[in-house]
């Protein structure tokens, strides 16, 4: 799709019915075994990789719900204010974060 702005119904309903699911998933399959495709992190889940804690570890040393930690690694929200603050400390020095939550 070339476009940016979002389809009409329309739109969306002649784009869905010209898509050969099938063929396009055996391509995907195709080239993740080849080894071309990539996995892409997100900042949250990348920081708290590198930190070594647990997603329940890294969310109470972040001061959030455990279910708070699992929606912005899923992108469905974004941290603001300390919390951003915190997972840039955690993805530039994760020892840092290891030696507070000792």
């Amino acid at each position: 799709m070339k476009s940016k702005k979002p389809l009409t119904d329309k739109e969306l309903e002649k784009f869905e019915a010209s898509r050969d699911l099938g063929t396009e998933l055996l391509k995907s399959v195709r080239q993740m075994m080849g080894g071309k495709g990539r996995v892409v992190l997100s900042p949250v889940i990348s920081a708290r990789k590198k930190s070594g804690l647990s997603q329940s570890e890294f969310a109470k040393l972040l001061g959030v719900s455990l279910r708070t930690l699992q929606e912005w690694e899923q992108g469905r929200r974004q941290p603001s204010g300390a919390a951003k603050t915190l997972i840039a400390i955690a993805e530039r020095r994760p020892e840092v974060l290891r030696e507070v939550a000792a």
